[in-house]
């Protein structure tokens, strides 16, 4: 007769398995840990301390926003109120400071409800940023100098925007649960440090970051809510709704895609139909300007149109843009369906954006956050992380070296409109090689670093391990997918089965 098994050793066999260590598989990152000791050993007591991932990373996260704060100090003591190019000079720009008299929040202006002064008649941007900007400038002393309101403004907004970043932090981090260190990528990223307080992005970036979240742990309405709240602040996060409907197409499951849709929206529709309905002039021109804005910094247009003698309209500009973005989509969908192995939605949630990014008419350098936490759950890997940094910290410098060109008169300080192209280039091609680089692990799924341990999608919520119901007749030839357990990558082995 076997002897009943121990309650110990029941617990052992379902013991989750430990977690990932960057330095364990990843070259770059076991050579820059070096630097504080060199990798963990076989013998490590980890998650015996306070010091969890999650903490070390917000901490990490929240210590290079100061630094961050830091490198705009030549601004805040003055760049920002005397001399046009000083705060191009010394690459410390930011909207915010500008943007609170410029907006009419210093006259207490109501956004998007009162006129303002000057060219543009309303506030530009999304009703949950004007929020944010409007609560900033009630917790912003009234009295002193306008230099004196526009240094508190901005320190006012840089608090409200640490917290975001460190919540951006804890969510990547959280998102990924095998994978806590990966959030490290973000913490370190030097662009995300540098482009923190240039605008508000960075809320949407946290919405968008707790709603990947909560579709990883299966939380479909949690998921459309907040994605919905963050496309209220920023209009990019609504293109996650393209590529999660074809891989719930793939793997039928619709009802989850109509429960995250149908939260989206209420939440959209919650933040904007009131100011819809009593002010839809100033509602309405953050998407007029989006329309009527010409060609702009950073995109592959403004290349094209410097150096042609009869540049495209902005409304050719618009159409060409919007049917390359339709292509890109089309493409994404047709690799949802024909790859081997249905693609994580990590993956293609960064290739939708980067292909915005990629074919928009403008490119401000904060754009780079929305990328960051995408690129890091798409592809954790410490050196094509690093290579894509180093050219948004390049293009970073040229656009404001290539400012302080145009601004300075006759001295022509700084990087002329060749020099600046080349830049752009730069930038372009850092995001291509990423983009590239993902769609590799798409196609071949044992390069992809989150599935080397034999997992599916960490990030996929209802998606993880689920089979599939519909693939393309070129996906590979394999059967598999269509019915039966689906063998995990890397072991060799079903989904529940004894190691």
């Amino acid at each position: 007769m076997c002897p009943m098994p121990s309650a110990e050793s029941m617990q052992a066999s379902v013991r989750k398995p430990d977690p990932v260590r960057p330095t364990s598989e990843d070259e770059v990152a076991a050579a820059g840990s070096e630097l504080i000791g060199g990798p963990a050993g076989r013998h490590a007591l980890l998650g015996t301390s306070w010091w969890t991932p999650v903490r070390v990373i917000a901490l990490v996260a929240i210590g290079m926003f100061a630094l961050g704060l830091v490198q705009k100090a030549p601004c805040y003591n003055g760049a920002w109120f005397f001399g046009a190019s000083s705060q191009y000079t010394h690459a410390c720009y930011s909207d915010i400071p500008h943007l609170y008299q410029g907006r009419g929040f210093v006259d207490g202006l109501v956004p998007y409800f009162d006129k303002l002064p000057g060219d543009m008649e309303y506030l530009e941007y999304p009703v949950l940023t004007g929020v944010l900007m409007e609560v900033a400038s009630w917790l912003t002393p009234g009295s002193g100098s306008i230099q004196y309101q526009e240094q508190w403004y901005w320190m006012v907004n840089a608090g409200m925007l640490m917290v975001c970043a460190a919540v951006i932090a804890v969510c990547v981090t959280r998102t990924h649960a095998r994978r806590p260190w990966d959030g490290l990528l973000i913490a370190l990223a030097p662009a995300f440090a540098l482009t923190a307080t240039i605008n508000w992005d960075l809320l949407a970036v946290a919405l968008t970051a707790a709603a990947m979240l909560m579709w990883s742990r299966g939380r479909s309405l949690a998921f459309g809510v907040l994605l919905g709240l963050a496309t209220a602040a920023k209009l990019y996060p609504f293109l996650l709704l393209g590529p999660l409907l074809v891989l719930c197409w793939r793997a039928g499951k619709w009802r989850e895609y109509g429960t995250a849709l149908g939260g989206a929206a209420v939440a959209w529709l919650v933040v904007n139909v009131p100011v819809m309905l009593f002010a839809f002039d100033g509602w309405s021109k953050f998407y007029t300007f989006s329309q009527e804005r010409g060609v702009d910094f950073g995109s592959f247009w403004l290349i094209l149109a410097q150096n042609s003698d009869d540049p495209l309209s902005t409304e050719t500009v618009n159409t060409a843009a919007m049917l390359l973005m339709l292509l890109c989509s089309g493409v994404i969908a047709a690799l949802v369906l024909a790859a081997p192995r249905r693609p994580r939605f990590a993956q293609l949630a960064f290739l939708i954006v980067a292909a915005f990014i990629l074919t928009n008419k403008v490119y401000s350098p904060q754009y780079v956050l929305w990328l960051v936490p995408l690129a890091v759950l798409a592809r954790p890997k410490w050196r094509d992380f690093l290579i894509w940094q180093a050219c948004e910290v390049a293009y970073f410098l040229g656009i404001w070296m290539y400012l302080a060109y145009t601004t300075s008169g006759d001295a022509h300080k700084g990087l002329p409109t060749d020099g600046y192209h080349w830049v752009i280039g730069v930038h372009l091609l850092g995001t291509l090689y990423l983009c590239v680089m993902v769609v590799r692990d798409i196609l071949l799924p044992d390069r992809d670093p989150v599935r080397r341990d034999g997992g599916d999608d960490p990030s996929g919520g209802v998606l993880d391990g689920a089979e599939d119901v519909f693939v393309l007749s070129t996906a590979g030839g394999r059967k598999d997918h269509l019915a039966g357990p689906q063998v995990e990558w890397g072991t060799g082995r079903e989904p529940g089965s004894s190691l």
